[in-house]
């Protein structure tokens, strides 16, 4: 008895000594003044601490906090040292400022190591290394038992503030539960936070969503990526993590729920939902490198894959590796897990049997030729498109109406069938004209799937050597469903729609190779409000399709690239300018060589062609023939199909 009343009369000294040795062990491991100003025992086992702060050396208050009301163990006590339980804290603010290279709060994940020879510091950045700082830094205080009340973090830089007002926050027994509301500038989101932590193991758990009607909404994407990103609520989850070689691994989950995306380059002025989408992750970061393991799943709605990328700088060599593989997918579960506002044409359908799709994509920029790219998406013997959905991808066996659209906007519509005098059946087409056109655009076109892959892998190539997108690698199969079902907008959501309903078309023998060129040799551009090959055969040259010599079909060939440019082809009289010979020999050798014409055709073949109608008016307007015009053979060479001589 008589020692627990000494006990109880020198409770204060040993609080006081507990204080003292807290602010030291904080002092000594980071550059700042730690003060508690008041600490002093309500009752037996209960401490009230006032007036806490936190102020880095020579630099803004961190953080600080009114009062801390916290229960003793009793135990703790009779050991000489205080031991706090529970937590309750009062109006806390944790500001962080950056005010151009100095700030108040990198010193906190900042590790001190020993000095290193300058030839053995690795020059890379790391970002493994202080992810790693950050986990263990912010797991490593968390408090067993705390309620926060009117808890408040802000960011402040010359081009951003951020406010996070949090009415209370509760850690129980490793449960968590908040409320929060967080202003980005103009944008607040009000979000309520439910989850799990367990900081001797580095787990955590949670689930996050809004409590009002705008959803959570996604601050700067729409300035730094002019894009927008929402979301109902979104599950996490990190699992273990492990930093070993300089490496950091982190395996967890996340799930997502009614996601919208927008961003131009994705699917342009569309927004993309997708119901529910999850992700059980393995990743690695370390010294430039970045790994998505191979263990990795994705979820979109009902579809699933296997997901591998990875990718490294060495010195100046950058090396990319993605992989995509699925399991078999029921077909139907396939069109219907695809975003909607993504693929237009492809909503709606319905299908039976399965898919399976697989794709390899390896670069290294020091040895580009020895680039790798597969896709493969292969289906069951019993795949089969039960009900098409907004597009009938058959109607193009029948006369349909097509329009053409240029930035966006309708500037012509016609019908691609008999009824049109303008249309012409591939049997009274110049056989000239037909093979100058495969030869240039697409010399498999009757022998591949709709996919020409080295052509494809091609023009890859050629897109990072340019470093921008110079060469598409399309087949004429490819070309076609652009301009009859898609827009012309270069997006990533057009691609891939393209790939899908060119494989549709291909897999499913749902329009015949004859009927596919046929097509396309009715509906592709040529010149000023020109479509289709008799509007040109009469629009440059005065005649039908069928009566094009092989000089016309290959002047006809060269422009498809880039028809707008039509004029730059000729001089001010009405010639084509000298520098057309080269497409000339290149094509009408490439002819000669596949048999398409003789040995005597091909010796006479010159640049040579007389205009006539619309495009002579247009054409021939000077008198000065020594005009400049614009070269258009780098247009001119882009489609040409090099690989199959």
């Amino acid at each position: 008895m008589l020692l627990i009343v000494l006990l109880f009369a020198f409770r204060s000294s040993v609080l006081d000594y507990t204080i003292a040795r807290v602010e030291e062990k904080v002092e000594s491991r980071y550059p700042a003044d730690f003060t508690v100003g008041n600490a002093a025992f309500d009752d037996w086992n209960s401490v009230i601490l006032s007036d806490i702060s936190l102020v880095p050396h020579g630099q803004d208050t961190l953080f600080r906090t009114d009062s801390v009301y916290a229960a003793v163990s009793v135990r703790s006590i009779f050991a000489g040292r205080i031991v706090f339980r529970k937590l309750q804290v009062d109006n806390t603010y944790l500001t962080a400022v950056k005010n151009g290279d100095e700030t108040n709060f990198e010193f906190l994940f900042k590790k001190s190591q020993p000095a290193q020879p300058a030839d053995t510091i690795s020059k890379g950045r790391n970002y493994g290394a202080l992810l790693n700082r950050v986990i263990e830094t912010a797991f490593q205080n968390v408090p067993d038992q705390v309620d926060f009340s009117n808890l408040n973090a802000s960011y402040v830089s010359t081009s951003r503030t951020i406010n996070v007002e949090v009415p209370f926050l509760r850690m129980h027994d490793g449960k968590i539960a908040s409320q929060l509301a967080v202003q980005t500038d103009s944008l607040v989101n009000n979000l309520r936070v439910f989850g799990t932590i367990d900081p001797k193991k580095y787990r955590i758990a949670g689930k996050l969503y809004a409590y009002d009607d705008m959803g959570v909404r996604i601050p700067y994407i729409k300035k730094k990526l002019d894009a927008g990103v929402t979301f109902d609520t979104v599950r996490f989850s990190l699992n273990s993590k492990q930093f070993k070689k300089e490496k950091l691994t982190m395996r967890g989950s996340a799930m997502v729920n009614n996601l919208t995306l927008n961003h131009p380059k994705l699917s342009g002025e569309e927004d993309i939902n997708v119901r529910e989408s999850a992700v059980d992750y393995v990743v690695t970061l370390g010294p430039d490198l970045y790994v998505i393991d191979s263990l990795t799943e994705v979820r979109v709605n009902k579809a699933e894959a296997n997901i591998y990328a990875a990718y490294q700088e060495v010195d100046t060599t950058k090396i990319v590796d993605l992989m995509v593989k699925t399991e078999k997918v029921p077909a139907n579960d396939f069109f219907g897990s695809l975003p909607t506002g993504l693929f237009e044409n492809l909503e709606g359908i319905k299908a039976k049997g399965w898919l399976q799709y697989d794709m390899r994509f390896h670069v290294n920029t020091d040895s580009l030729n020895q680039l790798v790219f597969n896709s493969d998406l292969d289906a069951s013997k019993d795949f089969e498109i039960l009900e098409w959905g907004n597009t009938n991808i058959e109607k193009i066996n029948g006369s349909f109406v097509h329009t053409v659209y240029e930035y966006g906007k309708p500037v012509r519509t016609f019908t691609v069938g008999p009824s049109n005098p303008f249309y012409s059946p591939i049997s009274q087409i110049s056989p000239y004209l037909r093979n100058a056109i495969l030869s240039a655009e697409d010399a498999g076109f009757y022998s591949h799937n709709g996919f020409h892959e080295e052509a494809f892998r091609q023009a890859i190539i050629k897109n990072i050597e340019e470093g921008e997108f110079a060469r598409g690698g399309s087949t004429i199969s490819m070309q076609l469903v652009k301009n009859v079902f898609l827009s012309r907008k270069k997006t990533v959501a057009r691609k891939v729609e393209e790939a899908i309903i060119v494989w549709l078309i291909e897999n499913e023998n749902l329009v015949s190779k004859n009927r596919l060129f046929e097509v396309y040799l009715n509906i592709i551009e040529w010149g000023p409000n020109v479509y289709g090959a008799k509007d040109a055969s009469r629009f440059y040259f005065g005649k039908q399709p069928s009566e094009l010599n092989l000089a016309e079909a290959i002047f006809l060939t060269s422009i498809i690239p880039s028809p707008k440019r039509y004029r730059s082809s000729f001089d001010s009289y009405g010639n084509l300018r000298s520098y057309k010979s080269g497409y000339y020999r290149l094509i009408g050798g490439i002819m000669r060589r596949r048999g398409l014409i003789s040995q005597e055709e091909y010796e006479n073949l010159t640049p040579d062609v007389q205009l006539y109608g619309r495009a002579r008016d247009l054409i021939v307007t000077a008198q000065d023939s020594t005009v400049v015009e614009e070269d258009t053979t780098q247009f001119e060479l882009e489609t040409i199909d090099l690989l199959d001589f």
